[in-house]
């Protein structure tokens, strides 16, 4: 029975610090990868032209879209970086060693905190425009706007940071 259990493990040497190995069938892991690489090549593209289209066109530089611009960011790295390795990790064994998995995990993290506290932002100016429209134009300002995006990406880079000179002294 230890055996068989042992079997099932990607790495069974390691006993029981091992993970287990996924058990999907071929044709659910072909399935499962094509759309959930679809998903994120969607959602790499379509935040790609909303970085485009913001960045370029002056017009477009009004506060709500600096912060629409700034979800777009965060979502266009879910779809670049976290998207794939979920995909590798729900069908493979984890072979990318404990530095890119820590600084996955903390990817993680961060990348989704920076994708809410930016929703929380576009929500507070939604809702002063709908609540006190007629003192929205003094009360939120592009400059405004461009601080909070600037205030929440600037705390996600700093702790990064902080995680590479921790790794660095750690391994």
């Amino acid at each position: 029975m230890e055996i068989q259990y042992r079997a099932e493990l990607c790495f069974p040497h390691l006993l029981n610090s091992s993970c287990k190995k996924p058990t999907l069938q071929w044709s659910e892991a072909v399935l499962l990868n094509t759309v959930l690489s679809f998903i994120s090549l969607i959602t790499v593209v379509l935040n790609l032209l909303v970085i485009i289209s913001v960045s370029h066109f002056r017009q477009l530089h009004t506060p709500t879209n600096i912060l629409l611009l700034s979800l777009a960011v965060s979502d266009f790295l879910v779809g670049l970086l976290l998207m794939p390795f979920e995909i590798y990790r729900n069908t493979t064994c984890w072979f990318l060693g404990d530095i890119i998995c820590v600084s996955y995990l903390y990817l993680i993290v961060h990348i989704v905190n920076a994708s809410t506290g930016n929703v929380i932002l576009i929500s507070i100016d939604r809702y002063i425009a709908i609540c006190d429209p007629l003192h929205y134009p003094t009360r939120v300002s592009t400059a405004k706007a461009k601080c909070s995006v600037s205030v929440v990406f600037k705390v996600e880079v700093a702790s990064y940071l902080h995680l590479c000179f921790l790794c660095k002294y750690i391994y």
